[in-house]
């Protein structure tokens, strides 16, 4: 139980993560189905409106069975929590706020599933009744969310985080189900991406509706968007909805004026396609930013911006090993050996952290930061090694490169000896002791997908994987920007581990960003793939780039 209390944290935010994604798909699928599918469907030939019907009516079954399973894990995680932080049993617990929020939730959830189960045409009662069980879950999502903690403007944080939430699910809610509908005849598919651009409009606006409330209520000045988390975080939120944006003009562009042909549907899908891999890691930021209080209650501890320049001042990178035994970790746990022989076992025992984001960072010195560094440099030089060979094999003239591959091994490598100096093979605490560390239990996560990933991609560049293993790279790419993204917030220490977030949340974007470029080499067409092909090595170099001019001090 005490190896769960210390991974809380990090477990509840990713789980919090998945939950948001499945619950705005949800919405999303309520949206197409019940306004934008039955609708239209009076519009488009027999075959391609039953199609278009059915795929409303599985977007909502498969996203309620997810949004379902994650919210009841998220509750169980917390009461198992909870229930071990108080010495109390479930049942004393039921009455508490957030289980009540759940079983809310959940209920509205089994309701949409119940009356998604019927045919696929919906009458006037069974859409409604869809549409209010939505509305409901919605009402429930809002009430749980930062702002009903606020004592000042909580209407108006209410309503911007309801219309932030809604205008989420008329845009990259609804995206799966489009994705499915573009594989309609031409002129159908056609069809529907034009009627779905305007409910994607209408989500933009009440999106920015939503900011700029948020921007009121827990950023309101500039000096908190880069001083605090949360304004890192919503920052972060800003870019990746500027490419969102983007993406969204290009398919607007496409469906409206160009001329409709199966190669620009194409083009739509592979940028639907972007949108969700974008979305998905959008919301990842906001589920980290549950485990942050707001910029606007942080007022006096807060990152300068001269600090932030002194901080990322390019200096030469750091390739000398400190020694181990010069660690303060290291030192602090033999400290800690010592003093156990003089306490309780219990005592001992005792987890540092109970809740999301909580949690007291050891001692550092000066050889603890320049071990950090050089971990990160010698990471940043393989890295870029991997981009600038896998910018030579796409040229197509350098044989060797297409062995780029097994650079990433031993990148694994020494990610898995390197990042824990305190733990097993180089430090004192065993491998299965050192795993309730929530930043252990993440790298040696990342050296596993590392080797996973290398290999099957080394598969693939020799021609002997041509099915959907080829999909693996860019998966991890994504899937490492994504956990990168959804990650809790040390209290203790924040201006340092501020520092430090600050040159992390590019190296995420980037990865985002690089996968999904992967996707769109892999998938085709043609003139997309071209551009795609130097687009990710490009955001493997600067990946690199950026590793090696990291600092920590």
């Amino acid at each position: 139980m005490e190896q769960l209390l210390d991974l809380y944290g990090f477990a509840s935010v990713v789980l919090h993560a998945a939950e948001l994604v499945a619950r705005t798909a949800l919405l999303g699928g309520v949206v197409f189905w019940t306004l934008l599918a039955v609708p239209l469907g009076r519009l488009l030939p027999p075959g391609d409106a039953a199609r278009l019907r059915s795929i409303g009516r599985a977007t909502v079954v498969w996203s309620a069975l997810a949004t379902l399973g994650a919210t009841l894990g998220l509750t169980g995680l917390d009461l198992a929590a909870l229930s071990a932080t108080l010495d109390s049993s479930f049942l004393d617990l039921l009455g508490a706020d957030f289980v009540r929020a759940a079983a809310v939730a959940a209920a509205a959830i089994l309701l949409l599933l119940v009356l998604a189960l019927g045919p696929a045409a919906l009458g006037p009662a069974r859409r409604w009744g869809l549409l209010t069980a939505g509305l409901a879950l919605l009402l429930g999502a809002t009430a749980g969310s930062h702002a009903v903690a606020r004592t000042e403007g909580r209407a108006m944080l209410l309503a911007a985080t309801g219309l932030h939430q809604l205008g989420a699910a008329f845009w990259i809610g609804g995206l799966p189900a489009l994705l499915a509908s573009l594989r309609l005849s031409p002129a159908s598919a056609r069809l529907v991406g034009q009627r779905y651009s305007h409910f994607a409009a209408a989500g933009v606006g009440l999106i920015l509706l939503g900011i700029a409330g948020y921007w009121v209520g827990y950023i309101g000045s500039v000096e908190a968007v880069y001083g605090t988390a949360y304004g890192a975080m919503s920052a972060t939120k800003a870019v990746m909805l500027a490419m969102l944006l983007t993406l969204g003009g290009s398919n607007w562009l496409l469906l409206h004026r160009l001329r409709a042909s199966e190669g620009g549907l194409l083009r739509v899908r592979r940028f639907v396609e972007a949108e969700i891999i974008l979305g998905i890691a959008v919301l990842a930021v906001a589920a980290s930013l549950t485990s942050v209080p707001p910029a606007a209650d942080l007022p006096d501890d807060r990152v300068t911006w001269g600090e932030i320049a002194e901080r990322f001042t390019p200096a030469w990178p750091r390739f000398e090993s400190p020694s181990h035994a010069d660690l303060a970790i290291p030192a602090l746990q033999s400290q800690l050996d010592a003093e156990w022989q003089q306490r309780q076992a219990a005592e001992a025992a005792k987890p540092q952290a109970f809740t999301p984001g909580e949690g007291l960072l050891p001692p550092r010195n000066a050889q603890d930061i320049a071990w950090s560094e050089y971990n990160h440099h010698w990471a940043g030089v393989m890295v870029l090694l991997v981009g600038l060979a896998a910018l030579l094999d796409a040229t197509g003239r350098v044989r060797l490169a297409r062995h780029w591959p097994l650079v990433f091994i031993g990148l694994a490598g020494f990610i898995f000896l390197r990042s824990d100096p305190e733990a097993w093979p180089l430090g004192e605490i065993g491998l299965l002791d050192s795993l309730r560390d929530p930043e252990v239990v993440q790298h040696k996560l990342a050296g596993l997908l590392v080797v996973g990933f290398a290999v099957v991609e080394w598969w693939v560049r020799l021609g002997r994987i041509t099915g959907r293993a080829r999909f693996v790279f860019p998966s991890a790419m994504v899937a490492g920007g994504v956990l990168l993204l959804a990650h809790t917030h040390a209290i203790s220490n924040v201006r340092d581990a501020l520092l430090v977030e600050l040159s992390h949340l590019p190296l995420a974007v980037l990865a985002v960003v690089g996968g999904a470029a992967r996707f769109t080499e892999l998938r085709g067409p043609a003139e997309m793939a071209r551009v795609a092909r130097w687009v990710w090595p490009v955001c493997l170099v600067l990946i690199g780039l950026l590793l090696i001019l990291y600092r920590e001090a």
